[in-house]
């Protein structure tokens, strides 16, 4: 997806952190094990290294947080439609800045940090291998840029909406928070096919989908995007797909211990909220047909 305009982006709301391996490093993929429970368990305000055995420390590497921070600070509208994954996750914020508040009258911008190897954050440390996730104690998105990387060989797609895709599920999860979704996740459950941890993850995915669907209207803002192209869409689909607790789980899958919903849920969750473009829509709680 081609963001419109030339020129600098707006960083205000991102920085860099984290750097080094750290105890959060012994939070291992474990082929998608590791990547869902330290994801829930980021999500629902627990410390993952309590649930998976890892350290809790994480170091922070100064100096790779200077070289990211200058990074971000030269981020361009070209250098994002270029590939550059650190201007693209920067620029799909922008974006989403630019749409929620057209949608929501109470939207504040979250923070985003885009770090590298590991990070302390606020519900604990973490490390590459948790994957992206949203902090609702610091109102804060996380990124590591090598998670892209994993997610293709996951069977996820590389292409860009893809990965912008991953940005604006993260911030579902902020706009959750403001909501009052998060915390109704919370009373739910974080395991089962109707858990509250599946319903808020499906929500995610749909309002992500909401926000592709009014990323390429220049009328809902300044900062837009050229026309989404069907193959792009379907780009975000494979990489749903890749992501479902039936495709990670793999044979062995057990519905009970889903926690972010199955391949075929989360693709169509995401096409509910970009086909209506209406928050509405994404009401997970109230039905059981997910």
């Amino acid at each position: 997806m081609t963001f419109q305009g030339s020129g600098p982006l707006d960083t205000g709301n991102v920085s860099g952190g984290g750097g080094g391996g750290g105890g959060g490093g012994r939070i291992a993929l474990g082929g998608g094990a590791g990547l869902i429970i330290t994801i829930v368990a980021l999500l629902f305000g627990i410390n993952p290294g309590d649930i998976m055995g890892g350290g809790t420390g994480s170091s922070t590497n100064s100096a790779s947080t200077s070289q990211i921070d200058q990074h971000i600070a030269a981020c361009t509208v070209e250098k994002a439609n270029q590939g550059d994954e650190i201007c693209r996750i920067v620029a799909t914020t922008n974006s989403l800045d630019d749409v929620w508040p057209t949608l929501m009258s109470n939207y504040t911008p979250p923070q985003t940090i885009i770090f590298d190897g590991s990070v302390n954050t606020a519900c604990g440390a973490a490390s590459s291998s948790t994957g992206p996730f949203y902090c609702p104690a610091d109102q804060t998105a996380y990124f590591d840029p090598s998670f892209f990387a994993t997610l293709e060989q996951m069977g996820g797609s590389n292409g860009a909406l893809a990965q912008e895709y991953v940005v604006a599920h993260e911030y579902g999860h902020h706009v959750q928070n403001l909501t009052g979704a998060l915390r109704k996740g919370q009373q739910l459950g974080s395991q089962g096919p109707r858990s509250g941890s599946v319903r808020v993850e499906l929500q995610a995915d749909c309002l992500a989908g909401v926000w592709a669907n009014h990323a390429d209207d220049v009328s809902d803002g300044q900062f837009g995007v050229q026309t989404i192209s069907q193959q792009e869409i379907q780009g975000v689909i494979q990489t749903a797909k890749a992501i479902g607790d039936d495709t990670i789980q793999g044979s062995n899958s057990n519905p009970e211990g889903w926690t972010h919903g199955s391949a075929e849920q989360r693709a169509r969750w995401f096409m509910v909220g970009y086909q209506s473009g209406d928050p509405k829509r994404c009401d997970t709680f109230a039905t059981n047909d997910l």
